[in-house]
């Protein structure tokens, strides 16, 4: 057996076993839950940002995205294709939306930017800033892609229940700045 191939079934195992750990965090979940998320987004008003529309059993940041949408300019991802960088397109709660790739929707209309802080969904997170998505690369070309550019700032949005120790992570894996959760804030240092 590869060393690639007991990675694969090595992150595949723990995505199961974070997926079910999430499931049962969203069906407990309370109202509020993008709470702290607004607090940490308030000390960035007009900063260029993107969130997510949130699928299957994601945390929701819609409420905390709206609140920042009064301020600057937020997005959300645009799957352009296997093997490519997200493109983030301007969203506005009242905006019209369509069926994007993987079921999550996107704005009708594409209006392109390049945001300075992104609100990342994740399947789990560790103490150290470290994120298992879902196995797309998706997120790691994208913030590697701007971070090139400029300082970036990768907020992973979870439930505390989606925490994890020991994660499967690669070297080309882009850390977390933050993790923000129905109940704190937790920093990273670079």
């Amino acid at each position: 057996m590869t060393e690639t191939t007991d990675l694969t079934e090595i992150k595949a195992a723990a995505r199961k076993e974070a997926f079910a750990r999430r499931k049962a965090a969203f069906d407990a979940r309370m109202p509020g839950a993008a709470g702290r998320l607004s607090e940490v987004l308030a000390g960035h008003r007009g900063v260029p940002m993107s969130g997510y529309m949130p699928i299957r059993t994601e945390i929701d940041p819609l409420p905390a995205m709206a609140e920042a949408s009064a301020y600057g300019p937020v997005g959300v991802p645009v799957i352009q294709g296997a093997g490519q960088a997200l493109k983030f397109s301007r969203w506005t709660p009242e905006g019209a939306l369509k069926d994007g790739p993987f079921g999550a929707r996107v704005p009708e209309v594409d209006d392109y930017f390049d945001p300075e802080i992104l609100i990342v969904p994740l399947v789990a997170f560790d103490a150290q800033g470290g994120r298992l998505g879902y196995g797309g690369g998706f997120y790691d070309r994208t913030l590697d892609g701007l971070r090139a550019k400029r300082p970036t700032l990768a907020i992973g949005f979870a439930f505390d229940a989606q925490e994890a120790e020991g994660l499967p992570l690669e070297p080309t894996d882009q850390p977390l700045d933050m993790v923000i959760t129905e109940s704190r804030v937790l920093t990273f240092s670079a």
